[in-house]
């Protein structure tokens, strides 16, 4: 029997994989830097570990606040550049960078000044909030570098030019593990410095990314985003127009963030053990993830262009197109992940009870996949580009905080059940996300065009 492909197929495929491909390796090294932290801070205990893992938290949220502000500008930009309107695209761009330059100042005084109430709220061990004030201290003024960076990678994405930023991302990765090596250790005749060491690390490697980055969009010949100054003027008429469909989103990012930092924070009340196996659990499952990051991606921005030439069936045949392909991903990456529980726990060198937890507690992230990813690509991959976003702020936010952290609470302050379990019983809670975003597909009110056609 031979498998027949139609070419519109092939040609979405194509469309698709050209954009998913660099998005997944742009996603999978991130991943690498934070495995390489969790392998090379980890073998100075789990106190460090923890301490690390709580700061990033932080980190986390403010990143996924600014990825929830350009997720709403690329509903714009997608369609804009369907239609190749230039203009309205770096106007977009310059919105993207001033927004997130205000933000990002504003956010690195803040956590810098409150860095031991912030670490606090993930734990009472003076040890753990110790150290993670050291690394946070450092590792804070990546945080504007990192973000404008994220400005240029998104739109590279809409665009579909990601050969030369992803080359990029991967040298940062490799100075930034090169630096871990020096820093931590204190190879080459630098002085061992930790957790201090490691955020220095990042923050070099952060800083020659950006740079890198803004060289190469304005040495390419005719890059789109190759805007002047001009081009990029912020426009307060044009904020006010996408913050109407971006706001949604950023509300939707940050409760879903927060939501999520929540339920780590409950999590390290059960010790200082458990952070340390939740933050090596979750790094290993982003390696997994990031097939559906990238797949997600893609399909955003084909069903972006799409919608923007006003083809709404075709639309909505290409987001059935990318379900089934979330689904073949749930199968794939969940057996994958539980047959590498093992080789994973036998990389770190923690005690035999410790190592008990993380290889049961991977077991449960992996069956948690299907639960997690499934509405993650109906929300950030079909629903966002369709201009669905307030509908997916309040279900995705809403069941976030109505059902995720109350079950984690009751798992581990009311009920006292392990790790292992308390893992379990939150991920019931997307099991229920992911059915209404399925009722919500099928309805096809997700679906606008903002382009006019």
């Amino acid at each position: 029997m031979t498998l027949k492909i139609s070419t519109e197929n092939k040609i979405f495929y194509k469309e698709m994989l050209a954009i998913a491909i660099p998005v997944m390796l742009q996603q999978l090294i991130i991943v690498a830097v934070q495995l390489c932290d969790t392998i090379m801070v980890g073998s100075l205990g789990e106190e460090p570990l923890a301490a690390v893992g709580a700061a990033n938290q932080i980190f986390i949220v403010y990143i996924d606040s600014i990825f929830g502000f350009l997720s709403g500008v690329a509903v714009f930009s997608a369609q804009y550049w369907g239609i190749k309107d230039l203009k309205a695209l770096r106007s977009l761009l310059g919105l993207g960078y001033v927004t997130v330059f205000v933000f990002g100042a504003i956010t690195t005084v803040i956590v810098y000044w409150q860095a031991p109430f912030l670490l606090s709220l993930f734990t009472d061990n003076q040890e753990v909030i110790a150290l993670g004030i050291k690394y946070i201290r450092i590792a804070v003024f990546t945080y504007l570098v990192g973000a404008l960076t994220f400005v240029v990678s998104y739109n590279s994405r809409v665009v579909s030019m990601l050969k030369w930023p992803t080359i990029i991302n991967a040298l940062a990765v490799v100075i930034n593990i090169f630096l871990n090596w020096v820093f931590i250790f204190g190879h080459l005749g630098a002085k061992p410095m930790g957790v201090e060491g490691a955020a220095t690390a990042t923050l070099i490697a952060r800083i020659t990314e950006f740079t890198l980055t803004i060289i190469y969009i304005y040495v390419a010949k005719d890059h789109p985003l190759q805007a002047s100054i001009k081009e990029m003027k912020f426009s307060f008429s044009l904020f006010k127009e996408v913050i109407k469909t971006a706001f949604p989103v950023v509300l939707n990012e940050v409760l879903w963030v927060l939501s999520f930092t929540a339920t780590f924070a409950i999590y390290g009340k059960i010790s200082a053990v458990a952070l340390a196996v939740v933050q090596i659990a979750m790094t290993v499952t982003d390696i997994f993830q990031s097939l559906f990051f990238g797949m997600a991606n893609g399909c955003s921005v084909i069903i972006g262009k799409t919608l923007g030439r006003g083809e709404r069936e075709e639309g909505y045949k290409i987001a059935q197109k990318c379900i089934k392909i979330t689904w073949l991903l749930n199968a794939i990456c969940t057996l994958l992940l539980i047959l590498a529980r093992g080789p994973i726990v036998a990389i770190y060198s923690f005690s035999a009870a410790t190592n008990e937890l993380l290889y049961s507690s991977l077991l449960v992230y992996a069956l948690a996949i299907t639960p997690r990813m499934l509405p993650y690509v109906y929300i950030c991959g079909i629903f966002r580009p369709g201009g669905d976003t307030l509908w997916s702020a309040v279900v995705d936010g809403g069941i976030n905080w109505l059902l995720d952290v109350p079950l984690a609470w009751i798992s581990v302050v009311v009920l006292g059940l392990p790790l292992p379990a308390c893992i379990a019983v939150v991920a019931l809670a997307e099991g229920v996300k992911g059915i209404i975003c399925h009722l919500r597909f099928r309805t096809k009110k997700w679906i606008n065009v903002f382009t006019g056609n």
